[in-house]
């Protein structure tokens, strides 16, 4: 029997006319704090929602975690 403890979680995105209304949080709430995954330790890359994923326990990675970031230019807007 195989276990899992990490998971990774694309950032989500949510389309500019239905952001507000809880849509996000209900995405995330269901796959991490409600579904199969609510053990996994999660780890997650963003560049503008930290204040939602913050609610649901995400924080700077712990002396485990390592990133090598890419040298493309992310495109805004």
């Amino acid at each position: 029997m195989a276990f899992v403890n990490d998971a990774y979680l694309a950032d989500v995105v949510v389309d500019p006319a239905a952001r507000g209304a809880g849509a996000g949080k209900l995405l995330v709430r269901t796959m991490i704090d409600e579904g199969p995954g609510a053990e996994f330790r999660w780890t997650l890359f963003t560049g503008d929602a930290h204040g939602l994923y913050r609610q649901f326990g995400f924080d700077t990675p712990d002396e485990t975690a390592m990133v090598r970031p890419g040298t493309r230019r992310v495109r805004e807007g």
